[in-house]
């Protein structure tokens, strides 16, 4: 009885110890949590500034984005000392944040397995011996523009010019259907009404777009709208996503972490120079991704 007993507790032992390890490798697919956001005490419902010290001590810092396993950090600064865009990679490596160096990596995107990084019309992949040159994503995006995001299923959403017009823009699609590429599709009213239509963010399953545009009902100039996707496949109408998000200033260029916590937008307004060129001042603002769920419609 007593071998049973002893037998018994070593297989629970070592089970408790199997899932233990899948649970610490499972973890380590992300900095632990106080680490992620270098330090910052994270926001609650009411967005709040951005603003590491880490990656910005001059306060210089214009925004970033995350690789997909938060390890890797490609940010601007602007500004300042700064009199050029400059961008900068930072990573965690050895349980702490190294420090920032210059970076020929402008504005990533990532795919959700992180093997592909995007730069506007051309991507890099994943090699064993680093990323792969440069390659075209296509013509059929010639006239893309500002911004793109991709689900997990590797649809394309992103800003499109119509006829040329920088003013008035629509969001288009493009699926992969049995390995192709579909010619981009135009979104439906709901999504492309108003001015300025740009910086799609689809979520991984397809279950909200959020986008910004300048609109009749918002509060000033870009504001941020989601809609929300019906069960029979069509877009719900668009909502402003509030007073907490947008304000009489210029929302824009939405996004989440990746591990879906913290939604992210930049705030700003546009300076105009003594020679009388413009200059966009913006920061980057964070809340809570739980703003997201506050509005999608209950079942």
């Amino acid at each position: 009885m007593r071998t049973t007993k002893f037998l018994i507790l070593t297989i629970f032992l070592s089970l408790n110890t199997v899932f233990a390890q899948k649970n610490i490798e499972k973890d380590s697919d992300f900095p632990v949590l106080e680490h992620r956001y270098f330090g910052e005490k994270p926001p609650g419902l009411i967005p709040e500034l951005f603003a590491p010290d880490i990656v910005s001590p001059e306060g210089s810092f214009e925004g970033g984005r995350f690789s997909p396993d938060m390890k890797e950090y490609y940010f601007t600064r602007k500004n300042g000392k700064y009199k050029k865009r400059t961008f900068f990679v930072i990573r965690y490596e050895n349980n702490s944040w190294d420090q920032e160096s210059e970076t020929d990596i402008r504005w990533p995107l990532f795919s959700a397995d992180g093997n592909t990084m995007y730069f506007g019309k051309e991507y890099r992949e994943r090699t064993d011996t680093g990323w792969s040159e440069l390659k075209s994503l296509g013509e059929f995006l010639k006239d893309m523009a500002h911004g793109m995001s991709i689900s997990s299923k590797g649809t394309y959403y992103f800003g499109f010019y119509e006829n040329g017009d920088h003013g008035y823009g629509s969001i288009r699609y493009s699926r992969l259907i049995d390995g192709k590429r579909e010619n981009p599709v135009k979104m439906s009213k709901e999504i492309n009404t108003g001015k300025d239509i740009a910086h799609p963010l689809i979520a991984p399953d397809e279950s909200y777009l959020i986008w910004d545009v300048v609109r009749e009902d918002g509060y000033g100039q870009a504001d941020i709208y989601i809609s929300f996707r019906a069960k029979d496949g069509s877009w719900l109408p668009a909502i402003n996503m509030g007073n907490k998000i947008n304000t009489e200033l210029q929302e824009s260029a939405p996004s989440v972490t990746p591990d879906g916590k913290y939604f992210f937008f930049t705030r700003g307004y546009w300076e105009v120079k003594e020679d009388g060129s413009t200059n966009y001042v913006g920061k980057r603002y964070w809340v809570d991704a739980q703003v997201i769920e506050n509005l999608r419609p209950k079942k």
